[in-house]
């Protein structure tokens, strides 16, 4: 006598290359973040440097990988092949780490700031693309998931790691800087040695010129209208660091401000997987309602809460919207667009919800400086209300409100 057996958990199903490549994010993320949780204040104390030096510096680092995932998805799309672009990128990362304890001027740190925001440039739409190409058939939400939430993971770990070093060493930047070279060598090792890319499949047509207009055309409108929606989603999350403002205008000591985004990025990665896997059981776009919703819960909670318990419990709430929504984001250009055009599509993505992350950190800042803190997050709630109302009919044109992602 047979019985049927029960189908396989969706972690079961997830084949071991996406396993490995959440893990290669996990451990450059915490070699990445315990550098830059400590970075402004060494290039500051230990280097000399102002603070406008360090805005400049960390805003074209930014602006840079932005515009090189543009070039490495279509680069992608071009040659075939993932791998050995996203792998590219991870090394640079992790040839620039030990310069930071090395380097006897600010122009070295700056030098490998920019080299190592190119490597994230270079392996960011490629990795995606990847994801997306060894997702088993109704496991995309799960793949993207799994993966940011072991990225986040790492965010959550470096910074902590960064404090517990300093107190082992005594506040020696520079001891903590080389233990942050093991783990970005261990990422290089795991893309190159754990991870495989899928053959092409056969028939799947080449692409000469990725970014003509042709070709930017073909990616079709339901996609462009992902991307639209994500970008009056970006204009309401603006730069993480209004948060560790808002927590220390209310009275938490400098040395405990970390802990803001240690407690963020933990409810973020303990809701990535989950949501990413209801979503594709559920549909995508109401999950995306709801990450919105908790969105502007999170900005009222910042923006009126008078008190530390208010202002916590809206930092949480912040990090489970970003759960319910950036997994899913990537999973939805994914299923938008030809398969042959992915690393494309990740690529514009990128750069258009990065120039919106700088305008609405930009817009916040204005609002916060005129008009004070409660300005500045009653305006990222009106931009998710707006944000959902769009999503609407993204979700009838995706076929209902669940919308999965068909094209």
């Amino acid at each position: 006598m047979t019985t049927e057996s029960s189908p396989r958990p969706h972690w079961r199903r997830l084949p071991a290359g996406i396993w490995a490549l959440g893990f290669v994010s996990m451990l450059m993320d915490v070699s990445s973040e315990m550098i830059h949780a400590l970075l402004p204040v060494y290039l500051t104390l230990g280097l000399g440097a102002t603070a406008l030096a360090v805005g400049v510096i960390e805003g074209v680092a930014e602006a840079t990988a932005a515009i090189t995932k543009v070039f490495s998805g279509a680069l992608s799309d071009r040659i075939g092949r993932r791998k050995e672009l996203a792998a590219l990128g991870y090394g640079l990362a992790a040839v620039t780490k030990p310069v930071f304890p090395l380097a006897p001027t600010l122009g070295w740190v700056v030098a490998a700031r920019f080299v190592d925001r190119v490597g994230k440039g270079i392996r960011g739409a490629p990795r995606d693309a990847l994801v997306a190409d060894l997702a088993p058939p109704g496991l995309t939400g799960a793949a993207f998931g799994l993966r940011q939430s072991l990225d986040t993971l790492g965010a959550f770990l470096g910074p902590l790691a960064a404090i517990g070093l300093m107190w082992l060493f005594a506040d020696d930047f520079r001891k903590v800087f080389w233990v942050a070279v093991i783990p970005a060598f261990l990422a290089l090792a795991l893309i190159l040695f754990a991870v495989e890319e899928p053959a092409r499949p056969v028939g799947l047509r080449p692409v000469r010129n990725p970014l003509s207009r042709r070709e930017l055309g073909l990616l079709g409108g339901t996609y462009w209208r992902v991307v639209v929606v994500a970008t009056l989603f970006t204009l309401a999350r603006f730069s993480e660091a209004f948060l560790i403002l808002r927590a220390q205008g209310a009275g938490v000591p400098v040395m405990l401000v970390p802990l803001v985004l240690v407690g963020m990025n933990a409810v973020y990665a303990l809701s990535a997987w989950p949501a990413g896997a209801l979503s594709d059981r559920i549909g995508r776009i109401g999950l995306l309602i709801c990450g919105l919703g908790l969105l502007v819960v999170a900005d009222l909670c910042l923006a009126l809460s008078p008190g530390l318990c208010g202002i916590a419990l809206g930092i949480l709430i912040w990090g489970l919207h970003m759960g319910f929504t950036q997994g899913i984001l990537s999973a939805l250009v994914a299923e938008t667009v030809p398969a042959e055009l992915r690393g494309t599509a990740f690529g514009m993505f990128n750069l258009v919800t990065g120039v919106a992350l700088l305008a609405a950190s930009v817009i916040a800042g204005a609002l916060w400086q005129e008009q004070g803190p409660a300005a500045a997050f009653i305006a990222g709630a009106g931009f998710a209300a707006v944000a959902a109302l769009g999503l609407l009919p993204l979700g009838r044109r995706l076929g209902g409100p669940g919308g999965r992602g068909r094209r």
